[in-house]
C-alpha cells in the first residue's frame, strides 16, 4: 500500500468530474494537500470556502512544481494544450493522469510531449451526469462505478499501484486495465454509440409535432441525449472510425429485427427478446458482484 498522506495532489479543471474528484478525495482520503487549477476564479473561491481544496490557482506553476499526483479533468484538446504549455513545470517523478473518454490519441500525444522524468497513465472514470460544472459535482457519483486505466509497456508499477489505490479510495468498485486501442474500440460501442442512438431518437421528426404518449422506456432510452455537445463532438470526432464501425453493425442488427417483425415471425422475435433480457440481467449481476 502506498502512503498518500504525504502526497500533494492537484486537480486541473474543477468541473463536474474534477470537482467530484476533489470532493471525493477530501472526504475519503488523507493527503498532504489538495490543490486545484482552473480558469474560473469564482469556482476556485467557492471550492476553498467549502473546504474541498486547500488552495486554488489560476496560474498552474506553483501547484505543478510541488504536486506528486496531477489529475487533469478537462476536454481532450484542452488536456493536450495544458500539458504542452506547462510541461516544464511538472515535478520530477510526478504521476500525471487524465480523465478523457478517448485514450489512443491522448496517450500517444501526451507521452510524446512529457519529459522522461514524469509518469503518465491514461484514465477514464465510467461515471458522470448529463450536466456540467462544479455546482453539479458530488463526492458520491463514483460509488460502485468502473474506472479504466490504460498503462503502456513503460508504465511504472509503483505509480500504477498508487493510482489504483487512489481510485478505489474515492469510491470506484472496479479498476480495469485496458490498452488505449482496446479502450477506444470498446467505448465506441458501450458509450458513444448509445449517445448517438439517443440523439437520433430524440431528434425524430415525430416529436416535432407531438410530444404526448412518451413513457418511461423512451425517457430511459433518451436520457443521455441531454448531452454536453462540445465535449461529445470532440470525443466522437477523435474516435470516428470506431464509432462508424459500431454504427454499421448496429444498423445491420436493427435491419435483422426489422425483417423478423416484417415477416411476423413471433417465435424468432420472442427468442430475440429473451436473449436481450438474459444479457441485460447478466450485466446487472456482473456489476452487482464486481
Amino acid at each position: 500500500m502506498e502512503n498518500l498522506s504525504d502526497k500533494n495532489i492537484t486537480i486541473v479543471g474543477l468541473g463536474l468530474i474534477g470537482g467530484s474528484m476533489a470532493k471525493a478525495i477530501t472526504k475519503n482520503l488523507k493527503v498532504k494537500n489538495i490543490w486545484a487549477v482552473d480558469t474560473d476564479e469564482n469556482t476556485l473561491k467557492l471550492a476553498m470556502e467549502e473546504k474541498v481544496i486547500n488552495c486554488g490557482y489560476i496560474d498552474p506553476k506553483y501547484p505543478l512544481e510541488n504536486s506528486d499526483i496531477v489529475i487533469i479533468c478537462t476536454y481532450p484538446d484542452t488536456t493536450l494544450k495544458f500539458i504542452k504549455s506547462n510541461v516544464d513545470y511538472f515535478k520530477s517523478n510526478a504521476l500525471i493522469t487524465d480523465t478523457t473518454g478517448i485514450k489512443k490519441s491522448i496517450v500517444e500525444k501526451i507521452n510524446n510531449i512529457l519529459r522522461e522524468d514524469t509518469i503518465f497513465i491514461g484514465g477514464h472514470p465510467m461515471a458522470g451526469r448529463e450536466v456540467s460544472g462544479y455546482k453539479f459535482s458530488n463526492e458520491d457519483i463514483f460509488k460502485n462505478s468502473e474506472y479504466i486505466l490504460s498503462p503502456t509497456d513503460n508504465t511504472c508499477e509503483k505509480s500504477l499501484t498508487m493510482l489504483t489505490q487512489l481510485i478505489k479510495g474515492i469510491g470506484f468498485k472496479k479498476v480495469t486495465f485496458m490498452s488505449p486501442d482496446i479502450h477506444d474500440k470498446k467505448i465506441a460501442f458501450t458509450s458513444q454509440l448509445p449517445h448517438v442512438i439517443a440523439c437520433a431518437l430524440i431528434n425524430n421528426t415525430g416529436l416535432e409535432e407531438d410530444t404526448s404518449g412518451i413513457g418511461g422506456s423512451f425517457k430511459d432510452m433518451t436520457r443521455v441525449a441531454n448531452i454536453n455537445s462540445n465535449l461529445w463532438c470532440e470525443l466522437i470526432s477523435e474516435n470516428k472510425d470506431n464509432v462508424l464501425k459500431e454504427m454499421n453493425i448496429f444498423m445491420e442488427d436493427l435491419s435483422n429485427i426489422y425483417e423478423v417483425i416484417e415477416k411476423n415471425d413471433k417465435k424468432e422475435l420472442e427468442k430475440l427478446f429473451e436473449k436481450s433480457s438474459m444479457r441485460r440481467k447478466g450485466i446487472d449481476d456482473e456489476n452487482t458482484n464486481c
